[in-house]
């Protein structure tokens, strides 16, 4: 049996084996093209920063794995950039997700998470991704672009059509892409005929004035931002839930010393990040990864969740330990990839597990075995049904 059988299933235990028996190994990818995953903390940090392995798949070679594929117009986003448009691109952005900016943001976020739960009742069972940890990441992302009410719910169906499709539905997400080329190229001419207070009239501004910015690359960082703002939150916040409520010592804890929510929510990266893989890459040349041959234009994917869980980094690692140094964690990335919009996710999963443990001091799983989504590229919840009651149901 290949070791890296059951890698959709159950992504830890395919992990374990992989760091113990082979660090470097080639696997197919969901498009059955193969490519070497790394599983090795040290190995997968040093190639995260090593610049003969580029995210550009004009570097790829012809029947690799090359991970999702999109037309132009969504495609030209930083995941394919290397300097100096990378560099130039991230520029333009950067500062609507700086700490400083992501403070002035909490308050609203807190006002959304409020409103969630108000919505809940005081007592009840609810699907926790569909009713908190989905609605917040989104209103809180759809507000700093700009995007109107009437298009969230519509995005969330497409961006789980693109991380996680189902192979009886080809056709799903070929229609999520070609709404979403509809979708945003209808919001960039409305934001251009009423321009408003928002980081997308912004960018607009910045292509139209200044030209920094060609029409592929404008809405393909309208496209990420919106998809990786809302994708990665909604999983980090409900496996830090779900890590909690299968660790009441830990929720405990965690309830005792409010205050350590900042460090808990690293942890909650380390644990069960979203993020299974880093951004698929390429050998510029030959090259050795952990003293395994790769060649050049072949497809490297690095394991977050794998180097996460290396026990020659983090001692006990299957363990959540929520006061852990968790420093050097990968679940974020690490150089000139590390996630843009890192501060707002932090601030995010804070103020969301915040609010709800204050407003429900009995919450329970509802469902002993919560369904994960069949996705090499995400680790996340279809759904989190639990119990819940208020201080004074």
């Amino acid at each position: 049996m290949d070791p890296a059988d059951g890698l959709i299933d159950h992504p830890h235990d395919v992990y374990r084996r992989l760091r113990d028996t082979a660090p470097v190994h080639r696997i197919a990818g969901t498009d059955g093209n193969p490519a070497w995953v790394v599983t090795r903390y040290q190995d997968v940090r040093d190639a995260l920063t090593d610049p003969r392995l580029s995210v550009d798949k004009r570097h790829a070679k012809e029947g690799n794995y090359q991970g999702l594929t999109l037309p132009p117009a969504l495609d030209a986003n930083l995941l394919n950039m290397e300097a100096p448009d990378h560099t130039r691109v991230r520029r333009l952005v950067v500062r609507a997700f700086t700490a400083r900016r992501v403070e002035q943001l909490r308050a609203p976020i807190r006002e959304t998470a409020d409103r969630l739960l108000d919505a809940l009742g005081p007592h009840g069972t609810t699907d926790l991704i569909a009713s908190y940890a989905a609605p917040l990441p989104i209103t809180v992302i759809c507000d700093l672009l700009g995007v109107p009410d009437r298009h969230r719910r519509d995005f969330r169906v497409w961006t789980d059509a693109l991380v996680a499709p189902d192979p009886s539905r080809p056709q799903d997400a070929k229609a999520a892409v070609v709404a979403m080329l509809g979708f945003f190229g209808e919001l960039l001419a409305d934001k251009r005929e009423e321009p408003a207070d928002d980081l997308l009239s912004d960018l607009i501004a910045v292509r139209d004035e200044g030209d920094r910015l060609s029409e592929d690359e404008l809405m393909s960082l309208a496209f990420l931002i919106l998809f990786a703002g809302y994708e990665n939150t909604v999983q980090l916040i409900g496996n830090a839930v779900l890590a909690l409520l299968r660790h009441p010592e830990q929720l405990d804890a965690l309830r005792a010393d409010p205050k350590r929510i900042a460090a808990a929510v690293e942890e909650f990266h380390r644990f069960e990040g979203p993020a299974l893989l880093a951004i698929r890459r390429f050998p510029t040349e030959d090259m050795t990864i952990g003293g395994v041959p790769v060649p050049a234009g072949e497809t490297v994917l690095l394991s977050l969740a794998a180097a996460n869980r290396d026990p020659a980094r983090f001692p006990d690692p299957d363990r959540l330990d929520l006061s852990r140094d968790t420093s050097g964690h990968l679940a974020l990335g690490h150089g000139v990839h590390h996630c843009l919009g890192a501060p707002l996710a932090r601030a995010e999963t804070e103020i969301a597990l915040t609010a709800l443990l204050e407003r429900f001091p009995e919450l329970a799983l509802a469902d002993a075995e919560p369904r994960w989504r069949r996705s090499l590229r995400a680790r996340g919840l279809l759904a989190l049904p639990v119990s819940y009651s208020g201080k004074n149901s």
